[in-house]
Parts: structure tokens; C-alpha cells; sequence
């Protein structure tokens, strides 16, 4: 007897956890929350950069490769190298001078980074009592600093040595800072409880 064909629907797009709850019901919490008449105003993360600055990596390649190798496997993507834009004798740096990696990340796997992020690696930083809520320029962006990448568990003890640190930025369509804090908030992101006075 011949086994039944299962049929597949090739157009069955993958959506991670933290995207289909943003669709399905974050978006609808925001915009009763902040009072917001068109779901289109709903505050939205349009992108995450990673950014690595490795201003001694002009002298070491074994501190690029590491970089390298940490940015991919933390996101997926292979990076970009960043160059010096101008020359500064005090910093012994030319124009063109490679001296940063960058990554960014848009759709499916930003959620898939972010959902990461927030549920695993925040929670490994040790003394950790949640990030700072002043990290949020004028247009509603948010920057997370890490000293190291040995909290990310994706990487072997071998593949963060030599250490180094990183930068996050959550690009945020947002009409003011609130309502970007609320977005984070709304997706997980731990924020320092503000001391009472």
C-alpha cells in the first residue's frame, strides 16, 4: 500500500515567537496604552545594529578574526568592516584604517536576535539589575553596551578569548521616547526599577 503524500504549502513563511506576538496582540496593547487612533502610529523596531569597535584590531588580526567569528555566530550574518573616515595622528589611525565590524538586522532574524537577547543573554550578565532607561536618544533609539561576548551561548569558551565588547542599537519608529520605552517594555526588555526617593 502506498504511503499518503503530505502536501506542503511552499508559501508558509516562518515567523518567530516575538514577531507573531508583536503582530497578534503587542500591537493592539500599545495602541490602547498610549491612546493611539491608527494602527499604523503603533511604535515599531525597524532594524538592530550591532556594532563592534576594535580600535587596537589595526595591529591584531587574531582580535578581528575573534570579532568575526563572535558577530556571526551570535547573529547569523557575516559582517561588514567599518573604516576610519578621517586620519588622527594621536590614535595612530589613517583614513581607511579598518576598525570596527558592523551587522544589521532586519526582519525575521532581528526578532530572532532580540528574543535571545532578552530571555537569554541579559539574565547570564553578572549583577545584572536590568538596563539602563536613560539609553534612548531624541528620535526614540535605544543603545544596550556589553563588555564582553562570553554571555552569549552560542560561543565556546576558546572563541571569546581575546574578549571584547559590543554595542546594540534598536532602531525604533516611534513618535516620542515613551512610546519607544513602551515597545521595549512590551517585548521584554528588563529595565532598571527607578529608585524611590
Amino acid at each position: 500500500m502506498a504511503a499518503a503524500k503530505v502536501k506542503t504549502n511552499p508559501t508558509t513563511i516562518y515567523r518567530p515567537r516575538l514577531q507573531s506576538l508583536y503582530m497578534e496582540q503587542i500591537r493592539h496593547d500599545l495602541m490602547s496604552q498610549l491612546k493611539l487612533d491608527n494602527i499604523n502610529q503603533v511604535p515599531r523596531l525597524e532594524k538592530v545594529v550591532i556594532n563592534a569597535g576594535l580600535g587596537k584590531a589595526k595591529d591584531d588580526n587574531k582580535l578581528m578574526e575573534t570579532a568575526t567569528n563572535t558577530l556571526r555566530k551570535v547573529t547569523g550574518q557575516q559582517p561588514v568592516s567599518t573604516t576610519a573616515k578621517k586620519s588622527i595622528a594621536t590614535f595612530k589611525l589613517r583614513e581607511g584604517n579598518k576598525i570596527g565590524l558592523k551587522v544589521t538586522l532586519r526582519g525575521a532574524k532581528m526578532y530572532e536576535f532580540i528574543d535571545r537577547l532578552i530571555s537569554i543573554v541579559l539574565p547570564r550578565l553578572r549583577d545584572f539589575h536590568g538596563v539602563k532607561t536613560i539609553s534612548f536618544d531624541k528620535q526614540g533609539n535605544y543603545a544596550l553596551g556589553l563588555t564582553d561576548q562570553s554571555v552569549f551561548p552560542e560561543l565556546s569558551f576558546e572563541e571569546t578569548n581575546p574578549a571584547h565588547g559590543m554595542q546594540i542599537i534598536f532602531v525604533i519608529k516611534a513618535e516620542t521616547i515613551e512610546h519607544a520605552r513602551a515597545l521595549l517594555t512590551q517585548l521584554g526588555m528588563p529595565f532598571e526599577k527607578e529608585k524611590k526617593a
